[in-house]
Formats: C-alpha cells, structure tokens, sequence
C-alpha cells in the first residue's frame, strides 16, 4: 500500500468518526428535548434533574469535536467538500449545544411552575404539539447529516415557518389569558418562556439543515428567507 493511500484511508477514517461523535452528541441531545417534552406533559421532577445534569456531558462533547475539527484542519490541510464537512460540523456542534441549553431552559421552566403547585400541561396542547413538531425537526436534520441529503434538510427548513406560525397563536392566547386573568401571569410568563424555548429549538434545527445543505451542494443559504422579506419590505 502506497504513503498516499494510506494517508486517505485514514483521513477518511479521521472524517468518519468526527461524524460518528456529531451523531452521538446528537443523540442526548435529542434525548434531552424529548425528557422535556416529557416533563412538561407530567411534571416529572427527575427527568428535569436529568436534563439540567446532561449539559455537561453535551458541552464537554462539543468541546471535543471542535478540538478534534482543529487538529484535523491542521493535520490534514482538507480541500473543497472536506473542508466544507469539517467547517460544517463545527457549526452543527454548537447549534446541537444551544438545542441542549434550550432544553435545559424548558425544565427549569417547568420545575418553577410545578413548585408553584401546577402542572404544565394545564396549559393545553399548543406547547406539547409545537414542542413535538420541533423534536421532529431536529430529529430530521440530524437524518439529513447522517445521509448528508440535501432534499431532507430543505424539507426541515421548510418546516420552521409551520414552528414559527404556530409559537405567535401561542403567544397571542398566553397574552389574552394574562389580560383576562391576572392572577396567571406569573405561570403564563413561564409557559411563555418555554414556548419561546422550543421555537428556538427549531431554529437551531433549522440552522442544521441549513449547515447540511452547505456541506452537500456548497450553497450558503443562509438568511435568505429574512434577506428577501427585507427586500419586499424596501420595494413596498
């Protein structure tokens, strides 16, 4: 076996397993939304413990693969769709990592309701079916990094504007029900802040798929739905 193949044959090794850690960080953190989702619906105190206990481990993970990206630029000096996977990766860490701290949010969120002697899921169906519709988003774009399918990660950005619709209703009826009753406005302020959690962790998982179709295609597509609504906005 010649040095050069060699040399490939490990790099492809370096590249498979940065994307098998990604897909691992993945994984708890796509645990964690789903023990908050959870949480919500029945005021599980131990998975809220849990979920604020899990950050560590998703920081420390993140932490590892930006070092390893580092090492591997350094190392092995990647060209064209390598160095794209390897920037792309960095980027999808630490959107994996502000998904995890989202959900550590929605916990904390739901242990001050539930010691006020509540119960979350009080509150109606609108969070629980935004917080589901997000988990599948973030679901789906670790998908489409894992078959590195440009198609799905469209597909999941498409999807956010459906997460972002729905988060407005909820706030529009949170606010009428603080208007009508003030004596839920501590709750419903919560409630609100978990509602605004899980429409980031959509975001987030917007940004993913985002990050994927720049790892496939090349194309930075980034901003454009807010850079056109700018631009109808200027010409109205």
């Amino acid at each position: 076996m010649s040095e050069n193949v060699h040399l490939s044959s490990q790099f492809d090794e370096d590249l498979g397993r940065l994307r098998s850690n990604v897909l691992q960080m993945g994984g708890l953190v796509e645990t964690q939304v789903m023990a908050a989702i959870e949480a919500y619906k029945t005021g599980d105190m131990t998975r809220v413990k849990n979920i604020i206990e899990a950050e560590h481990t998703v920081n420390d993970l993140e932490k590892a693969i930006d070092d390893d990206c580092a090492h591997l630029i350094a190392r092995r000096q990647p060209a064209a769709s390598d160095l794209r996977l390897v920037f792309g990766i960095i980027k999808i860490v630490t959107d994996l990592e502000r998904i995890g701290d989202e959900a550590k949010k929605i916990a904390k969120g739901v242990r001050r309701i539930c010691e006020a002697g509540q119960l979350p899921s009080d509150y109606g169906a609108g969070v629980r079916h935004i917080a589901e519709a997000a988990l599948g988003m973030v679901r789906e774009s670790l998908d489409a990094f894992a078959r590195l399918d440009s198609a799905m990660a469209e597909a999941v950005i498409r999807a956010d504007v459906d997460v972002d619709t729905e988060f407005k209703s909820i706030v529009r009826q949170l606010v009428t029900h603080m208007m009508e009753d003030q004596r839920t406005i501590t709750t419903s302020i919560d409630i609100l802040s978990i509602a605004r959690a899980v429409e980031r962790i959509g975001d987030h998982a917007k940004n993913i798929a985002e990050h994927v179709v720049f790892i496939v295609d090349g194309r930075d597509i980034r901003h454009q739905g807010k850079d056109k609504k700018a631009n109808e906005e200027s010409r109205a």
